[in-house]
């Protein structure tokens, strides 16, 4: 058969693209040192027995094709160049693969080399730990005439009369089946192959005969011989399975069929599952189970709630409930049905048109008001607050007490002479007095000159601030916010107070006998006076219906007059002390030094003092038995409280009464029997209130099991 040229080599082979290397672009060159090292290693993987192979599932159709190969790949070999142009366009050396995919099988008879015997091949899952080759870096070599096929060697001329045909095409040789990569023994460089008995076809391959396939269609993908890269031709996304091989009929020399190529088997690609998101608890129930995961409707979803949130609710109900049950009870109060009682009745009082007044009785509380309380100047009445100051830094024990001796200064001898003012006339310097004595001369005729005397010896100084300062103190005590003192004997204008103000400090000196024994004297004699002093109130002092036990009259120009009376009453078994005040009294016409004015507001009060006397009177304010109040737990349980008995207060008709609802000596209980007395029910306000006994109406009893579980505060 004539020879083909070789330029059209590999024109005429169109299927050599099916080569995966081919397809992968330029061959690397090949190292003859590092081939002739691969075939020695070939040559050991070709002698190992085939009965060692673990792969029994080889078919003849196997075997015919190998056989086939190794037929194409001995023409192949023993082909030599023709033209000798063919020289000139060298034909890039194929790789390390393209020589293990196309050595002729070894001759048994080829002199110097002996069959060696090849080890098992391993397990087709696992990878033989073999160094991989490395790649050739020399350059491409020119084939020579005569030789063999790049990848042969030296020695590799195959005999046959058709060894120079190469009718089988380069993707028949390199895609041959997938078999045991170690199934027979590889032709080293010079051997040729068998021949059948016309000379230029194989030999049929023996049931024994080993099949050689090329490395990268193995399924140990790391062979220590590869040394080029593998390029898929296609995405490995899936293994794709091998169809069933047609056997290939043997080839006759004359007419050589081209062999389609086999598919290479591929290696299954080790992929690596991307994790999924974690499931809902019922939908991974429902996989695990093989069951669908119920349908989702509105009563699931109600009664999926109520199973996750019940018992969240009654451990935060349990905590919640033991934390109040814990929390100490409040203190329990007294709460008064009424804050005032008013007497049956009305009563009207003699008032004067002008000025201010206000009628109290210590006890039962204010009776009347009268005009508007603003500060005014108070004239001599003043003189109260001295005293009360002077009692109180240097108090008599009995009304007989004298105390102790004050010794008359030049200042107040001076004083004595001054006709502008009250004074006490003929005092010596150096003479001395009984506190007891001076406190008359300051009270009953109302000494200007005493009173300052008195403020110079309290404070101990000469100067009368000090002692003024003391009396605004005082002032702030008894509650008298619209009262000023800049002096102690109220000459100066600018000494303001208010009727009100002045029932509070009456109603606190008046408690003090010495005062009081003082105040109610129509006229004194001192030792040491050259006569007897007379008060200035003596004209009530010595009226018998209206009982008037002082205390202190006022009268200046700017003041006019002023009167702070104080008048008893004996009501039953009670003898109530009445006190009253009237300020601002003006008499009409020129009036020096309030002269005339102190008549008239003595007037007035003596019209207003009648009034009250006669109005006067006890009357029922409190019934056994009556709700007077209730006991609050805190929690919103009332407990009514009832009075033990009837009382009875002090007042005038239209008078209103204050009613105040206190604990007794013991603090009040948690829990108390019927009829058990927790309290007491105050009438009136001030010295003299009257007080009567409450208890409670039913049992009292602790807070209930709601309230406190319900408690906010």
């Amino acid at each position: 058969m004539p020879e083909r040229p070789a330029g059209t080599e590999e024109t005429a082979r169109p299927d050599q693209a099916a080569d995966p290397e081919d397809a992968a672009g330029p061959e690397r060159p090949v190292d003859r040192e590092a081939t002739a090292d691969s075939e020695d290693a070939s040559d050991h993987d070709r002698t190992a027995d085939p009965e060692d192979a673990p792969d029994h599932d080889r078919t003849a159709d196997s075997e015919d094709a190998s056989d086939h190969d190794r037929t194409a790949d001995s023409e192949d070999a023993a082909d030599p160049d023709p033209a000798p142009e063919a020289e000139g366009t060298p034909e890039p050396a194929r790789s390390t693969d393209s020589e293990e995919t196309s050595p002729a099988p070894e001759s048994p008879s080829e002199p110097g080399r002996k069959p060696r015997t090849e080890p098992a091949a391993p397990d087709a899952g696992t990878t033989p730990d073999v160094p991989t080759t490395p790649k050739s870096t020399e350059a491409p070599t020119t084939p020579k005439a005569g030789e063999g096929s790049a990848g042969e060697g030296t020695g590799g001329a195959a005999t046959g009369p058709d060894a120079g045909s190469k009718a089988a095409p380069k993707a028949a040789r390199t895609a041959a089946p997938a078999a045991d990569p170690d199934a027979g023994p590889k032709a080293g460089p010079g051997a040729a192959p068998k021949t059948g008995p016309r000379g230029g076809s194989p030999a049929p391959a023996s049931a024994s005969a080993p099949v050689r396939v090329p490395s990268w269609a193995r399924e140990n993908a790391h062979d220590a011989e590869r040394t080029s890269e593998f390029v898929a031709l296609k995405a490995l996304e899936a293994p794709t399975p091998t169809p069933a091989r047609t056997p290939v009929p043997a080839r006759t020399p004359m007419a050589p069929a081209p062999t389609a190529p086999a598919p290479a088997a591929l290696v299954p690609e080790r992929t690596r599952e991307v994790p999924q998101p974690p499931q809902p608890p019922l939908d991974l129930l429902a996989e695990l189970t093989n069951t669908p995961p119920p349908t989702e409707t509105t009563r699931r979803t109600a009664l999926r709630r109520v199973k996750i949130w019940t018992p969240i609710v009654l451990v935060l109900a349990g905590c919640f409930t033991g934390a109040q049950l814990m929390r100490p009870l409040p203190e329990p109060k007294l709460v008064a049905a009424d804050s005032v009682h008013t007497v049956d009745g009305q009563l009207t009082l003699p008032w004067p048109t002008e000025g201010q007044g206000a009628i109290r009785v210590p006890g039962s509380g204010d009776i009347a008001v009268f005009g508007e309380q603003r500060p005014v100047p108070t004239a001599s009445v003043a003189k109260v607050m001295t005293a009360y100051v002077i009692l109180k830094d240097h108090p008599l024990a009995k009304p007989t007490d004298k105390g102790p001796d004050i010794t008359v200064d030049a200042a107040a001898v001076a004083d004595g002479t001054s006709e502008d003012e009250s004074r006490i006339e003929g005092l010596k310097a150096g003479a001395k007095y009984s506190q007891q004595d001076m406190l008359k001369m300051l009270m009953i005729p109302s000494g200007n000159n005493v009173a300052r005397l008195l403020a110079r010896w309290d404070s101990g100084t000469d100067s009368q601030d000090a002692f003024v300062a003391k009396m605004n103190a005082a002032a702030a005590e008894l509650g008298m916010k619209d009262t000023v003192y800049t002096d102690p004997s109220g000459l100066d204008k600018a000494t303001v107070s208010t009727a009100v103000d002045q029932l509070r400090l009456a109603e606190a000196v008046m408690k003090n006998d010495a005062f009081r024994a003082i105040v109610k004297l129509p006229n004194a004699t001192i030792p040491g006076l050259p006569k007897p002093i007379y008060n200035n109130n003596d004209s009530l002092l010595t009226a018998a219906d209206l009982s008037v036990k002082g205390i202190k009259t006022g009268s200046s120009t700017a003041a006019g007059g002023t009167l702070l009376w104080a008048s008893f009453k004996s009501v039953g078994e009670e003898t109530p002390l009445i006190l009253g005040t009237m300020m601002d009294q003006h008499a009409d016409g020129p009036d020096l030094n309030g002269g005339d004015s102190l008549k008239l507001v003595k007037e007035n009060s003596r019209k207003v003092i009648e009034a009250v006397r006669k109005a006067l009177a006890s009357t029922p304010v409190i019934h056994k038995g009556q709700v007077v109040g209730h006991v609050d737990d805190g929690l919103g349980g009332r407990t009514p409280l009832v009075a033990t008995k009837d009382l009875n207060a002090i007042g005038v008709p239209g008078q209103q009464l204050r009613l105040t609802l206190g604990g007794g000596a013991a603090a009040l209980p948690h829990t108390a029997k019927a009829g058990a007395e927790v309290g007491v029910l105050t009438v009136g306000d001030g010295a003299g209130a009257k007080t009567v006994p409450v208890a409670v109406g039913v049992d009292l009893a602790e807070p209930s099991f709601v309230n406190r579980l319900t408690r906010l505060g």
